[in-house]
């Protein structure tokens, strides 16, 4: 019988071993492309978000300004104050807003951002119900009561307000533009002028120098309809102040 050999291992060599050997390095790689992939895709944001939010890329090339009448577009333009090349993303669109909206003439306001570089405003102007003669010209009054704007001559179209110091906080202003606004559109060509010292005692002066005693701004819609079959009736005064005891003289 011979001897075992000493010095040498009895153990089989895993058969399977390079086989695992190249599934390892083939996981790496897939991993390691994997966090190459997340790592460039991290850079491209970031440099995506720094182009967007800190250079001109993507800023202001111009500013549009639609809706405006009497107003010019270099006028709400240096007012907007929107500097050109400002981030589009970053624009204080309220501030914009808000000082636009301080126009007198603005009634209303409109900031838009389009991509890739535009601002566009969109304005709406005030419209006179009126225009009351003072020292200086004449105020336009919009149907707010707001007094807006000083002009050389009587706004066309509409009647003279004879008020001694309009502004939407004063009741006679208030009265008077209350009666307009909802004055129907079949008197309103007769009107010539309204006048009002408080908020109760409105008048209004028609063509052919007719004169209606209209009170406050209550009722409006039921004393325009008196006054209309008033007014078939020959006179000079016409009293809806009380609309169920209208009466002509």
């Amino acid at each position: 019988m011979s001897a075992p050999v000493r010095g040498r291992s009895t153990r089989a060599r895993p058969a399977n071993r390079r086989p695992k050997s190249a599934e390892y390095r083939a996981r790496r790689r897939v991993i390691l492309r994997r966090r190459l992939v997340a790592l460039l895709t991290l850079v491209s944001v970031i440099a995506l978000v720094y182009c967007v939010f800190f250079t001109p890329l993507l800023g202001v090339a111009q500013v549009q300004v639609r809706g405006n009448s009497v107003l010019t577009e270099e006028e709400v333009r240096d007012i907007a104050a929107v500097e050109p090349g400002s981030p589009l993303v970053r624009l204080d669109l309220q501030g914009i807003h808000d000082r636009v909206a301080a126009i007198p003439r603005v009634a209303a306001v409109e900031v838009e951002r389009q991509l890739p570089g535009t601002v566009r405003l969109l304005l709406t102007e005030r419209s006179p119900v009126g225009s009351v003669k003072m020292p200086d010209g004449f105020h336009l009054v919009d149907s707010t009561g707001k007094d807006y704007a000083i002009v050389p001559a009587a706004a066309p179209g509409v009647p003279e307000l004879v008020l001694t110091l309009p502004s939407s906080s004063d009741p006679a202003t208030r009265a008077v533009v209350g009666v307009l606004n909802e004055l129907p559109e079949k008197l309103r060509p007769d009107v010539v002028s309204v006048s009002a010292t408080t908020g109760a005692d409105v008048r209004l002066t028609l063509t052919g120098d007719r004169v209606v005693k209209w009170g406050s701004s209550e009722l409006t819609p039921r004393k325009a309809a008196v006054l209309l079959v008033l007014l078939s009736k020959p006179g000079t005064t016409y009293d809806v102040s009380s609309p169920d005891l209208a009466t002509v003289s």
